[in-house]
């Protein structure tokens, strides 16, 4: 004879035993004064019910398991219980917390701006001139470059720094050095901006700068002489054009060797705009920060952190004791929330379950 085929089982309230979401007064199906209720009855909700071949779902078949509120029948078929799997962004999410903070940051750190006189990477010049020579280690400038922003109206800008008389040398060494540091230094990254001018592709803004050196800045150049605040544009230039200025959108430059020219205003250099004042640069600029924010249109941003904090770019620093603005691109290109990069224990323990396919927490 034959083996007896058995008859698969069905999800009655006879069989099967699904926990429902009823409230404490409600009927349950296998509770003994309500066995007419059936899994499958309407008045319950979808939740309750077997699925069709006596299987229980798995949320079902959870909920019954916490709530206990009745045996279930040997005979039913009871899915096993699976450990629910951890998603896969889930699982990727835990393994990116592997990674190096601001790994997406590090482009920021060591890297030159890609405008006019910039080398397109930085690395060693030993011969920077003067002012410059704090970055000779590691320049974005070369010596050429270094020579010339030392320079009145050099080749670089055409720039006339003595537009309204001349400019006295204690306050146009900062302006010097703001060329130095804006042409040789590697660690602006984190503040180089997309720009729309015709000479250069990007440029910087807001770049923290040190409280000392913005005051002294100021300080120094409070009785010298200006007519503009924003020296970016709005000059007129002797080549009989109103274009932006010695850093913004300026006219191609001249030859890199030009001839020596006596004359005290040479044709292509900066004037005062039709009209305009020369002023005393306390009245034009009354704050620090007036000076350092406008006069190249918030290139820079006054700030209350000091020298040595690690949270402000230095324009002047000691060499011997290395580049200090090294540390203060890396804070900011990697943010404050690299300090809270989980410890490996952590990243252990949250790993582990991942990579298992369950939840560290249930």
């Amino acid at each position: 004879m034959g083996a007896t085929r058995r008859k698969p089982l069905r999800a009655t309230g006879e069989h099967c035993c699904p926990c429902p979401h009823l409230s404490p007064l409600s009927p349950s199906p296998l509770i003994p004064h309500a066995p007419h209720l059936s899994p499958h009855d309407p008045h319950l909700s979808p939740f309750t019910r077997c699925h069709p071949g006596g299987t229980l779902s798995p949320a079902v078949l959870s909920t019954w398991q916490r709530g206990r509120r009745c045996q279930p029948n040997p005979g039913c078929h009871h899915p096993p219980s699976v450990p629910p799997r951890l998603p896969m962004a889930s699982l990727w999410a835990v393994l990116l917390l592997l990674l190096p903070p601001g790994l997406a940051q590090e482009s920021l750190l060591n890297i030159c701006m890609d405008a006019q006189h910039h080398k397109s990477s930085p690395g060693p010049e030993g011969l920077l001139y003067g002012q410059c020579a704090l970055w000779k280690d590691n320049a974005c400038c070369t010596a050429n470059t270094s020579m010339e922003a030392h320079r009145d109206q050099s080749y670089l800008y055409g720039f006339n720094w003595d537009h309204c008389g001349a400019m006295a040398q204690r306050c146009k060494r900062h302006f010097i050095q703001d060329t130095c540091l804006y042409e040789c230094s590697p660690n602006l990254g984190p503040w180089i901006d997309q720009s729309d001018s015709s000479w250069r592709r990007e440029r910087i803004l807001n770049v923290p700068l040190c409280r000392e050196d913005c005051e002294q800045w100021w300080e120094d150049c409070q009785d010298s002489a200006t007519c503009k605040v924003n020296w970016h544009k709005g000059w007129n230039w002797t080549t009989g054009t109103q274009t932006p200025d010695p850093i913004d959108a300026r006219r191609p430059p001249p030859p890199r060797n030009p001839p020596v020219c006596t004359a005290p205003r040479p044709p292509g250099t900066n004037q005062c705009p039709h009209g305009a004042m020369c002023q005393k640069f306390k009245y034009v600029f009354p704050t620090p920060a007036d000076l350092c924010e406008k006069v190249w249109s918030h290139s820079y941003k006054y700030t209350t952190e000091r020298r040595g904090s690690g949270r402000c770019i230095q324009m002047w620093f000691d060499p011997i004791e290395g580049n200090p603005n090294v540390a203060v691109a890396r804070y900011y290109a990697l943010g404050p929330a690299a300090n809270l990069h989980p410890t490996p224990l952590v990243l252990l323990a949250l790993l582990v379950p991942a990579l298992l396919g369950v939840t560290p927490w249930g």
